[in-house]
C-alpha cells in the first residue's frame, strides 16, 4: 500500500509541477488503521442484573457487585459508614461515583479481605471503577482519565537481611 501512495505521489508531483506534501496520504493511513483498531466494549451483567468486578490495592482484595437501586453500599454484610469511619476512606471509595455522575444509582454490595483499612478502600475503588465499566461501557473515558481503572501496583518492600526493616540499618555503635 505505501508503493501505490508514492507511485500517485509521484505522479501528481510530475503533472502539476507542484511539490504536494505527504501529509494527506500519511493521515489516511493512520485514519484506516486506527478504524480497524477500535476496541468496543460490550456490557457484563448477570441474570440478577448486576454487574461484578475484582479490585485490588496493597495485599487487599475486593469483590464488588452493582446493581440498579438507591445508593445502598454494604461491606462484608456492615453498612459502609460503620465500616469505613474516617471520611477520608469513605470518600476514596466513592470517586468513581462521583467522576460517572452515579451517587444514589447503584446499591454496592462488596466483601473485601486482606491488607489494612487503607489498602481495602483502594481496593474497594479499584473494583467499583471496573464494574461500572462492566456495566456502562460509555464511562470508559472518564473513569480512565481519573486513573480508577489502574491497579496501584506499588506494595511494601520486604525486609532485607542484616538490615532492621527493609532499609534501615541498625544503629551504630562507635564502642
Amino acid at each position: 500500500m505505501a508503493e501505490e501512495v508514492n507511485e500517485a505521489m509521484a505522479k501528481i508531483e510530475t503533472q502539476s509541477g507542484e511539490v504536494v506534501s505527504n501529509e494527506t496520504q500519511s493521515e489516511e493511513v493512520v485514519s484506516n488503521e486506527t478504524q480497524s483498531d477500535i476496541i468496543i466494549y460490550e456490557k457484563k451483567i448477570d441474570s440478577l442484573g448486576r454487574s461484578y468486578a475484582t479490585g485490588k490495592r496493597k495485599n487487599a482484595v475486593a469483590r464488588v457487585w452493582i446493581k440498579p437501586g438507591s445508593g445502598r453500599i454494604t461491606i462484608n454484610g456492615k453498612e459502609f459508614d460503620r465500616f469505613f469511619a474516617r471520611p477520608v476512606l469513605r470518600m476514596i471509595v466513592q470517586q468513581p461515583l462521583d467522576a460517572t455522575d452515579n451517587k444514589n444509582k447503584f446499591d454496592l454490595t462488596c466483601t473485601v479481605s486482606g491488607g489494612g483499612l487503607s489498602g481495602q478502600a483502594g481496593a474497594i475503588r479499584h473494583g467499583l471503577s471496573k464494574a461500572l465499566l462492566h456495566y456502562e461501557p460509555n464511562n470508559r473515558a472518564t473513569l480512565k482519565s481519573g486513573g480508577f481503572l489502574t491497579r496501584d501496583s506499588r506494595v511494601v518492600e520486604r525486609k532485607k537481611y542484616g538490615r532492621a526493616k527493609a532499609r534501615r540499618s541498625f544503629q551504630f555503635s562507635k564502642r
